[in-house]
């Protein structure tokens, strides 16, 4: 497998680079959040732009940042508002998958912009790339405080730098090679519930990057299978596995590393896992849907485009 490179190019539309002093817009299309974490989120956030959000934020419904018609509504007319150069998510949790059936089953609104999160944000994500959009795997606003420095300059950099942002590096190979394309992915319980949906973007020749947080080994083999039946590993050309954290049955003598390594290895895909995505300690941004190239034996993901032009 050493030494194996695997190609594809694809069309991307970029979004402009934002400047310090940018006008963002924070919205949250899928759980309520706490107030301290999205307060403390906001201030470092309103250190670089100028952010503004809409007084219903704080809405709750259940468990949802309010009903999915003001959810969705704040979020197309963010991205539809010429003045907005940005889009923050406040927290991922569950509810941006109800969305979708309210976009209208077209492109997003607007002219490209970068969008901000991860975790339940996957499937807004995975909209975009649908249509050939760049967004952004990052922090959402009730998790930036609590990262260090270096991920919020990672971050400020993606969106304002019109290079391409610095290689990562994982921990782990569990099947080398070197394979190259567009990076798709995110949350692998997300990820799962958009195939055979038309929100699903093209995964042909795909670098494919996955994470999750609280979901016991047998769901991740579960989900896992899921992609293998629905023929994801024969259209992809590698896997980048970040962080999956409180992943772990209490009282197995095993840990959820060694079956994703066997998970992985079946495949014969170029696979590094370890890398400081997700929803750990650190959560280094990346752009989705931009061309990479992952170095499985160095454990290395190198950027060969950028977020914004």
């Amino acid at each position: 497998m050493a030494g194996r490179v695997r190609v594809i190019m694809v069309s991307v539309n970029p979004a402009s680079a934002l400047k310090p002093g940018a006008r963002v817009a924070v919205v949250a299309p899928a759980s309520s959040f706490d107030r301290d974490a999205f307060e403390a989120g906001l201030a470092v956030l309103a250190g670089r732009y100028q952010p503004q959000y809409r007084p219903d934020i704080f809405s709750r419904e259940r468990y949802l940042a309010g009903d999915d018609a003001r959810r969705a509504d704040e979020l197309t007319a963010a991205l539809a508002d010429p003045a907005i150069h940005a889009v923050f998510c406040a927290r991922g949790g569950y509810g941006a998958t109800r969305l979708l059936a309210r976009l209208g089953g077209g492109a997003p609104p607007g002219a490209p912009k970068p969008l901000v999160g991860f975790s339940d944000v996957t499937s807004l994500h995975l909209w975009m790339q649908a249509y050939g959009r760049i967004s952004i795997h990052g922090p959402v606003l009730t998790q930036l405080a609590r990262l260090g420095p270096a991920a919020h300059q990672r971050l400020f950099d993606l969106l304002e730098n019109p290079r391409p942002a610095p290689a990562l590096r994982g921990t782990d190979t569990f099947v080398g090679g070197v394979a190259e394309g567009p990076l798709l992915g995110g949350n692998l319980s997300v990820v799962t519930r958009l195939l055979g949906t038309p929100f699903m973007p093209p995964l042909d020749g795909a670098v494919l990057l996955l994470e999750d947080r609280g979901e016991r080994p047998y769901r991740l083999d579960r989900m896992w299978t899921h992609l293998k039946l629905a023929g994801v590993f024969d259209r992809i050309r590698g896997i980048v596995l970040g962080e999956f954290t409180e992943c772990e049955d209490k009282d197995a003598p095993w840990r959820s590393t060694e079956l994703l390594r066997e998970l992985a290895q079946a495949t014969g895909l170029p696979c590094a896992a370890g890398f400081p995505i997700g929803h750990g300690e650190h959560n280094e941004a990346v752009a989705l849907g931009a061309r990479v190239r992952l170095d499985a034996d160095a454990c290395e993901l190198r950027f060969l485009q950028a977020a914004v032009g």
